[in-house]
C-alpha cells in the first residue's frame, strides 16, 4: 500500500502559542483519514502543513514519499486539493467560473479551458448538486451552496489527495449525508484519499477509516473510530460528559452529549449518571 502522507516528529507554533507539538502520522493512499479534536488543537494547522501552505518548523512533511517541500505549486496542484473552512470570494464570479478554477493545474499556460475542461466543471457540480446554480454569481449564494460550490472546484480538479477543513459546518443534515457519501463514492471509484477536518463525533465514526484525535497541539489517540472515539478519551479530549454505545446501523460508536440540566437534575435526585435512558455505566465504553 502506497502511503500518501506522512507527517515526522512535526511541530508549530504561532508566537509563544504551540500549535502542534511533536505529532506524527501517516496516511494511506485510498483512505477517509479524519481529523477530530477540541477548538484550538492544531487541526487546521495540520492541513496547512500537508498541503504546504506553512511549513513544519521542526519534522518533516512527505507527499507520496517525496519532502512536500520539493514539489512545485502546480506539480503539488496535480496531486492534492484543498478546501479551507472559508473561501474568500468578493468578484461576482458565476458558480461555473468558480469551479473551472479547478482546471487551471491541467490547463497549459496562457491557455483557456476547452470543451473538455467544462464537461469536467459540470460533472463535478452534478455531483454536488449545484449545476442548477452554474450561472448565477458565487457572491448571491448561500453559505451551504458555496461550500458546495467549492467543494465542485476541489473535485473538478482531478486530485489523488483531497483535503478538506470541516466541509459540512455550512451544510444541513441531508446535504451533510450527501457530501460524506460522495466523498466514499469518490474514495471508492477513484481511489481517492480523504483528509478531513470535523467537529461531528459521529459523521467521523461511520465514515472514516481511522481517526486522529488531537488536543492542544498533541495527539490524544489515533486509530479505528471504534478504538479512539471511547467516553474516556472524549471526556479528556473535549471536558465534557458524552455516552457512547453502539449505532443501530451498524458497528460505528454512536456518541450522545449530556446536556448541564440532565445532569443537574440526576444530582438533585442523588441519581447516578451510569443509569441513563442510553444504559448502564459499562455501555458507556
Amino acid at each position: 500500500m502506497t502511503t500518501m502522507v506522512c507527517l515526522d516528529n512535526v511541530a508549530y507554533a504561532y508566537g509563544a502559542v504551540t500549535a502542534l507539538a511533536g505529532v506524527t502520522v501517516s496516511v494511506e493512499e485510498g483512505e477517509f483519514f479524519i481529523v477530530a479534536g477540541s477548538n484550538g488543537s492544531g487541526k487546521s494547522t495540520l492541513l496547512k502543513l500537508i498541503t504546504g501552505l506553512d511549513r513544519p518548523q521542526s519534522g518533516r512533511v512527505f507527499l507520496l514519499g517525496r519532502p512536500a517541500a520539493a514539489y512545485r505549486r502546480r506539480e503539488r496542484s496535480r496531486i492534492l486539493a484543498y478546501l479551507p473552512q472559508t473561501v474568500p470570494m468578493d468578484f461576482p464570479f458565476t458558480a461555473l467560473e468558480v469551479v473551472l478554477m479547478g482546471r487551471h493545474p491541467h490547463v497549459p499556460l496562457l491557455h483557456m479551458e476547452g470543451p473538455e475542461d467544462v464537461d469536467k466543471a459540470l460533472e463535478a457540480m452534478t455531483r454536488t448538486h449545484v449545476v442548477h446554480l452554474k450561472d448565477r454569481p458565487v457572491t448571491a449564494l448561500s453559505g451551504g451552496e458555496r461550500q458546495r460550490v467549492f467543494l465542485a472546484q476541489a473535485l473538478c480538479q482531478e486530485p489523488r489527495l483531497l483535503v478538506l477543513d470541516e466541509p459540512t459546518a455550512a451544510l444541513d443534515p441531508a446535504h451533510q449525508v450527501r457530501l460524506m457519501d460522495l466523498l466514499e463514492d469518490l474514495r471508492r471509484e477513484r481511489g481517492l484519499t480523504v483528509v478531513m477536518v470535523t467537529h461531528d463525533i459521529n459523521l467521523a465514526a461511520m465514515y472514516g477509516d481511522r481517526v486522529l484525535l488531537l488536543k492542544n497541539g498533541r495527539v490524544v489517540r489515533e486509530g479505528r473510530p471504534e478504538d479512539v472515539f471511547t467516553f474516556q478519551t472524549l471526556e479528556e479530549t473535549y471536558g465534557c460528559v458524552v455516552l457512547v454505545d453502539r449505532s443501530p446501523l451498524g458497528n460505528y460508536p454512536r456518541v450522545t452529549l449530556v446536556p448541564g440540566r440532565y445532569l443537574s437534575a440526576q444530582r438533585s435526585h442523588g441519581e447516578d449518571l451510569g443509569k441513563t435512558p442510553q444504559g448502564t455505566a459499562d455501555e458507556r465504553r
